[in-house]
């Protein structure tokens, strides 16, 4: 009798068992979380300066927002620590907080793009900065033989290294520098110089120069020298009249 009762419990247990793995078998498996770019860059390591930046810029909510709520895929450069370790002293503290962002959005492609689109990519290549005019944030793609692929942005070049992570919808690629865009960190033009001003010259006024005798005098001083000459002559006529009456 116990024999029977172990015998059906044991058929019991094995049938529990066979009903608990189909169960388990017929759940779907659960959907991956949303995308978290900051995530992908901290489990990925040596992109704290990077995140620390995406995080007071809020561009990476925009990132994670765009990607998890549209169709549209993203190609994104990631400098590490050591990329912004090799920047000039002061360079991120030199910008604003505008010019921080378009910095950070230039790293970013609104296409995916995974290496081997890296190839036939056309260029100029517009980022999320701006666009593909001069002065509008926009880099090249080089690539050589060997699959190396190299940005140029018109003030530095960087490589990238390798695949941090992708999805088919998000790319995210090591670079082994900061892209340095045209806008923010090219040469100054030079101002143009200011056209000369040109003064008329002041006429200086004329010296009063002392006269030599050989000179011919002024009309003021003919009539000053004809009146007293006129004088003498009146003189000498009266008393030459003088001395014949008497």
């Amino acid at each position: 009798m116990v024999i029977k009762f172990l015998s059906c419990l044991s058929i019991f247990i094995i049938f529990l068992q066979c009903t608990l793995i189909s169960a388990q078998q017929a759940t779907p498996p659960a959907p991956p979380g949303p995308t978290n770019i900051t995530a992908i860059l901290e489990k990925a390591g040596q992109f704290t300066i990077l995140i620390r930046l995406l995080k007071a810029s809020q561009l990476a909510d925009q990132i994670d927002t765009q990607l998890n709520n549209s169709n549209q895929g993203m190609t994104i450069f990631a400098p590490p620590d050591n990329a912004f370790s090799g920047l000039q002293s002061g360079t991120l503290n030199s910008l604003s907080d505008q010019q921080k962002v378009q910095l950070l959005q230039f790293h970013v492609l609104p296409t995916f793009l995974s290496m081997s689109q890296f190839q036939t990519v056309s260029n100029p290549v517009r980022t999320q900065a701006g666009d593909t005019g001069p002065g509008e944030f926009p880099l090249n793609v080089i690539t050589s033989g060997n699959s190396q692929v190299n940005i140029s942005t018109g003030v530095n070049n960087a490589t990238v290294a390798n695949a941090i992570y992708t999805d088919g919808q998000l790319a995210v690629y090591q670079v082994d520098n900061v892209l340095q865009p045209l806008a923010l960190f090219g040469a100054p033009v030079p101002a143009s110089a200011p056209s000369p001003v040109t003064s008329t010259p002041k006429k200086s006024p004329v010296a009063d120069t002392p006269t030599s005798g050989n000179e011919p005098a002024s009309p003021d001083a003919s009539g000053a020298i004809l009146l007293a000459i006129n004088g003498l002559v009146a003189t000498a006529g009266i008393v030459f009249l003088a001395g014949i009456w008497l």
